[in-house]
């Protein structure tokens, strides 16, 4: 029996922001990708401070909304998450559904969850190459956790 995740799986930063935090939502969202069967590798409660949010949101500098991004995920601790799996970039972006709420699916995380554009509850990574970046500015090497679930071969085969 072979272990999927060994064959083509990618890695994705994922962050329940400060309004899914305060709003006790992390468990609602961990609950989601469990469920959805993507593999947790690593997370952390924090704060992240302003040298690492302009890293972040690197490719936004400039933009009139840039310096809101920043304080906002600032403001309150986040939980910062590694997710891994088949796909895991375009799971989680579907999972989360559209950075608008009023435009996101139900179903989906800020279709269900969200507040507005700027309370969205979650980051997840857009693209794999950007995945492994975000993943990178999180969390260290050692961090990052290899395991497998007991029923890892029951679901690949």
């Amino acid at each position: 029996m072979s272990d999927l995740r060994a064959v083509s799986s990618e890695r994705t930063l994922v962050l329940v922001k400060p309004d899914g935090v305060q709003r006790h939502l992390i468990g609602e969202v961990i609950g989601r990708f469990e469920r959805r069967g993507l593999h947790l590798v690593a997370m952390k409660l924090m704060r992240i401070d302003p040298d690492l949010a302009e890293r972040h949101y690197a490719e936004h500098r400039g933009k009139p909304f840039f310096d809101g991004l920043v304080a906002f995920i600032t403001s309150a601790p986040v939980v910062a998450m590694v997710w891994e799996g088949v796909d895991a970039v375009a799971q989680v972006r579907a999972m989360m559904g559209a950075t608008n709420p009023s435009a996101a699916a139900a179903g989906s995380i800020r279709g269900d969850l969200a507040v507005n554009i700027g309370n969205n509850v979650v980051h997840g990574s857009d693209a794999p190459e950007r995945g492994a970046v975000e993943v990178a500015l999180f969390f260290r090497p050692e961090e990052l956790v290899e395991w497998s679930a007991a029923d890892a071969t029951w679901v690949s085969g």
